[in-house]
């Protein structure tokens, strides 16, 4: 896609606005930017002179390794799609011109996200950004299109990133020393970095609506508004790289790690519903307070699928670790109006009637849960599925099925799921089960200190 669409948000640039913006000198820098398997931002700083006479239409390459490493950027073989035995050849970035917007935070900086392609010009199928495209076609094909919006969570520390790693990231100061969920008065006290946060990110383009602490030692939640499911997924991942670049200006860090302490995890609910093409609100019955017959089939799917498509909503070791019961972060597959205990809860009603997942945490890359929660949704409405009556009360002392316990058991079920294959295709379900592999591998390998607590003595 290289669509030059352009909107009266503040922030965001068409190319004409940007050739102005780089004449009058305000930019020189865009930063190209392609997602990882991680969610994260990787890619290049570009002289906007350069963008502009080549790559906007010419596009550029990088390393096609960036889909096959591991977390710290370490060459992983076992990946159909790029090898020593391959060359470790080139990708073409295609940049996506309607996403291209001011970085408030990094003075003269522009953005802008990529599709990749092969040299031939066939996409990468197995690129976050492709994979979540598929889905959203696919649900047009039956005449509908997603809404959605990313509720992430951080940890905010008074330490800076190189302090942290020079402590083993042990230690850490948090921001707040106690629970300061909803708290307005000990909030005030990161007021001048979450404010940083929030008006930046709307300053380049991304609607917010709320901050608020949370209930674990210095955690935070900021809020923006619902969109489609594309633009969201991308403007999740830009928030998540600004706000750590923004954090560590101001001589802080921040972690988005599922479960960092024995309190409660960092989460990242999802938000969705659907309307039809032309933009009508499809999920509730006439009187506003219930699922329609189509969104009924919609959340059904997402608890037949919730299982099998776990290891997309919860990508690693750590993940599982946030799944335990009276944390808000659910354990078993239910859904419940209005339930924090279920894993999906519904809330709103007529046209904001929507479903909120409770399985993603901070972890997670929004473009594969996005996937994998649209696939579920069709996979419900092709089978005509059937919703289970809301589970009344508590959902973790239900006999209800238990989200996987490890990536190792959300892993073989992916590997064993039809409908993973049906909607995804062989060569991304083997792509993902290899970057599980690979976590999985690492984490096997590790002493870890709890060993030598538990072991050096007293074994």
């Amino acid at each position: 896609m290289n669509s030059q669409r352009n909107d009266a948000r503040p922030g965001m640039l068409s190319m004409d606005q940007l050739r102005a913006a780089a004449a009058a000198g305000e930019i020189h820098t865009v930063v190209l930017a392609m997602v990882d398997m991680q969610g994260r931002l990787v890619g290049k700083r570009l002289g906007v002179r350069h963008f502009l006479d080549q790559v906007a239409e010419h596009h550029a390459e990088g390393c096609s390794y960036l889909l096959t490493v591991d977390v710290d950027v370490n060459p992983v073989q076992g990946y159909r799609m790029s090898s020593w035995e391959t060359g470790y050849g080139d990708f073409v970035y295609v940049p996506d011109l309607s996403s291209l917007r001011r970085l408030p935070w990094m003075e003269g900086s522009a953005w802008v996200v990529c599709d990749l392609q092969w040299a031939d010009g066939q996409p990468v199928v197995a690129s976050p950004r492709q994979i979540l495209r598929r889905q959203i076609e696919r649900l047009a094909a039956h005449g509908l299109e997603a809404f959605t919006a990313t509720e992430l969570e951080f940890i905010v520390f008074r330490d800076t990133y190189e302090q942290a790693w020079h402590k083993g990231y042990r230690d850490l100061r948090p921001a707040n020393w106690y629970n300061v969920d909803y708290a307005l008065l000990d909030t005030a006290r990161l007021e001048p970095l979450l404010a940083r946060i929030r008006n930046s990110m709307d300053q380049a383009g991304i609607r917010v609506e709320n901050s608020k602490g949370e209930c674990n030692f210095g955690q935070y939640e900021i809020n923006f508004s619902y969109g489609r499911a594309l633009e969201v997924a991308d403007q999740h991942a830009l928030y998540k790289h600004g706000a750590k670049e923004i954090a560590a200006q101001e001589g802080c860090s921040l972690t988005y790690m599922a479960k960092y302490n024995q309190r409660e995890g960092n989460s990242c609910h999802v938000h969705m519903s659907v309307r039809d093409l032309e933009g009508r609100a499809v999920t509730a019955t006439p009187n506003g307070q219930a699922p329609s017959v189509l969104f009924a089939r919609f959340i059904a799917g997402q608890l037949a699928c919730m299982r099998e498509l776990t290891l997309l909503l919860a990508p690693n070791i750590n993940s599982y670790k946030r799944y335990a019961k009276g944390s808000f972060a659910p354990t078993a597959i239910a859904w419940g109006r209005d339930n924090r205990t279920c894993a999906v809860r519904i809330v709103g009603h007529g046209p904001s009637l929507r479903l909120e997942n409770r399985v993603p945490g901070g972890d997670v890359n929004a473009h594969l849960a996005l996937s994998a929660m649209l696939a579920a949704g069709i996979h419900g409405i092709e089978h005509e599925l059937e919703l289970e009556p809301p589970l009344q009360g508590n959902a973790y002392t239900s006999s209800r099925p238990h989200v996987p316990r490890s990536l190792n058991e959300a892993a073989a079920l992916f590997a064993s799921s039809k409908m993973a294959r049906s909607a995804f295709g062989d060569e991304v379900v083997e792509h993902y089960l290899q970057m599980a592999q690979v976590e999985i591998d690492a984490f096997e390998a590790t002493v870890t200190d709890w060993e030598r607590l538990r072991c050096f003595e007293r074994m």
